[in-house]
């Protein structure tokens, strides 16, 4: 307590004085008990005792008394205060004038201040209601009433989306509905990353607390392949993917697309075509035609957003952006001087396009600008080539069954060694977990190496030789998982084998022998994550399977 107030409201206490705020004598006070002693009567000497009293008795009458010299004392303080701070005093602690151990116990017990509480922020709710949720506008455009109309005609794409020809134009909001239909028609439905209505439930954070145990430590988790047994694989042959555009050309390239269900169909017919892939129908999305363009190879870009295509006998590469609708012919490259571009290749990470040339050349370029980074040698002929898993290394197989390793950033030969058993190289392979590497020889042999042993010894020992096929092997893919091994030889008839990793024993149910409806497989592909298959064939047919 400050000075000041302690000489104001105690003033009169000195020996013999009485407080002027109590006139009136209490009974209690009669006996003339001393100020600090516990209030009695007086009694007569012949009457007086002195039994001792239980404590239980005596501890009651002490806190009695205590109760009663705190409400004088604050009795005391209240003569004092202004009207003001009585009535915020109010506000803050309540009306507590009756009885002070309220408001102790109202301290101590935090219940009772969440229930007051509760009872403000009703009030406050309740005005809060009261405001205008929305202000009126100041004033009004009769130009934003007016809703703009598109033009449906001038551009192609537009076009497609025409239901019947009295909609040459649209308005904004059903554009945008039928840019939604169409988009969803692709996509087979819509994507669980759209669905705004769906709630996380408790498996869902116990998947997502699983996915960052496993993301925090480092190791081979897929090399043991308990998911896929070996011996034989459950597949179920579904529609042909191309079945809603049929050929008789070749296919030359069938590729799943690495976000979308989409896959992707070309062929010396000249054509690129799209479809969505749900096993049953296999709807087409769209057709390039590239006119006096048979073409030799057709791959997506890392991120699925370009197509790049080769042909059998021109040096043009064509890039068709899919979301601009625009196809790009990159006719010469500065500093390239090969007459035909065919085999190409792109890395992972999207930053390198690899051109296989001729004389045992092949050139590095920058799959943004399309300009030459640089070239690299190898003795005799570049037979196939291929990137690493991390886009740092680049894998070349020879005419003369040798198997070069480069850096891609110092374009330096880091190891050469000889495929064990091959005479003459046609095909090659990694691994998507940068584990595996495959070479595919001429003699029908396919050698599965340790990628570590092929960057550091010189005469590496392959794991396991497959022996499976007796014609050249053309045609190498591991599937996302590297759980199998697809090999395959376009120089005989149903020459197509599923290897299972890591024990390097081929499926025994695949391929069918009695339907005999594969043909000569040209290329192959898995899909990234809904468990298809898919391969071309000299008969125009893109054959698709599911694993189930």
């Amino acid at each position: 307590m400050p000075p000041e107030r302690r000489s104001r409201t105690r003033p009169d206490r000195r020996a013999g004085a009485r407080p002027k705020w109590n006139t009136r004598m209490r009974p209690d006070d009669r006996a003339g008990a001393g100020p600090g002693g516990p209030l009695r009567m007086a009694a007569p000497s012949s009457q007086r005792k002195s039994p001792a009293r239980p404590r239980a008795a005596a501890a009651v009458v002490a806190a009695e008394e205590e109760r009663r010299l705190r409400q004088r004392n604050r009795q005391m303080l209240e003569e004092d205060k202004p009207a003001v701070e009585r009535c915020l005093e109010e506000l803050v602690f309540g009306d507590v004038e009756d009885d002070e151990d309220a408001l102790l116990r109202r301290l101590r017990d935090p219940r009772v201040q969440v229930q007051e509480d509760s009872g403000d922020s009703e009030v406050e709710n309740e005005a809060k209601d009261n405001f205008p949720r929305q202000k009126k506008p100041v004033w009004l455009d009769e130009e934003d009433e007016n809703e703009e109309m598109v033009d449906m005609m001038n551009n192609r794409f537009r076009k497609d989306m025409m239901k019947n020809p009295s909609e040459n134009k649209l308005s904004k909001d059903e554009l945008q509905k039928r840019l939604k239909e169409e988009f969803q028609h692709a996509m087979g439905g819509v994507p669980a990353w759209a669905e705004t209505n769906k709630w996380k439930t408790s498996s869902d954070d116990e998947s997502e607390e699983d996915e960052d145990d496993l993301l925090q430590r480092t190791g081979n988790f897929i090399s043991t392949s308990t998911s896929l047994p070996k011996g034989i694989l459950k597949m179920k042959h579904c529609q042909h993917a191309n079945a809603e555009r049929p050929s008789t050309a070749r296919i030359s390239s069938v590729q799943f697309h690495p976000r979308a269900q989409v896959v992707m169909v070309a062929g010396l017919d000249n054509a690129v075509s799209l479809f969505q892939v749900d096993g049953k129908t296999n709807p087409k999305i769209q057709s390039i035609y590239l006119e006096k363009f048979p073409i030799f190879k057709a791959c997506f870009s890392a991120n699925g957003e370009k197509v790049l295509a080769t042909s059998t006998h021109s040096k043009v590469l064509y890039v068709y952006d899919m979301l601009a609708g625009k196809l790009i012919p990159v006719h010469q490259v500065r500093g390239l001087k090969e007459k035909i571009v065919r085999s190409f290749e792109v890395s992972p990470d999207g930053s390198f396009l690899l051109i296989n040339g001729v004389a045992g050349y092949f050139h590095l370029l920058s799959m943004k600008t399309k300009e030459l980074i640089g070239s690299m040698k190898i003795n005799g002929r570049i037979a196939a080539s291929t990137f690493s898993s991390d886009s740092k290394k680049v894998y070349a197989s020879s005419g003369d069954g040798d198997v070069y390793v480069w850096d891609v950033n110092s374009r330096k030969c880091l190891n050469r060694f000889v495929d064990e058993g091959s005479l003459y190289g046609l095909s090659i392979a990694t691994s998507r977990n940068g584990q595996y590497v495959a070479c595919g020889s001429n003699c029908g042999v396919v050698n599965i190496y340790n990628q570590d042993s092929c960057l550091q010894e010189a005469n590496p020992k392959p794991i396991k030789a497959i022996m499976n096929l007796v014609t050249g092997v053309t045609s190498l893919t591991f599937n996302p998982t590297t759980e199998i091994l697809a090999i395959a030889s376009e120089k005989m008839k149903e020459a197509v084998r599923l290897v299972h990793l890591p024990s390097c024993t081929v499926f025994s149910n695949f391929p069918v022998v009695k339907k005999k409806n594969i043909s000569l497989v040209h290329t192959m592909d898995f899909s990234p994550r809904s468990g298809y298959f898919a391969l071309g064939n000299e008969k125009g047919k893109a054959l698709m399977y599911r694993s189930s």
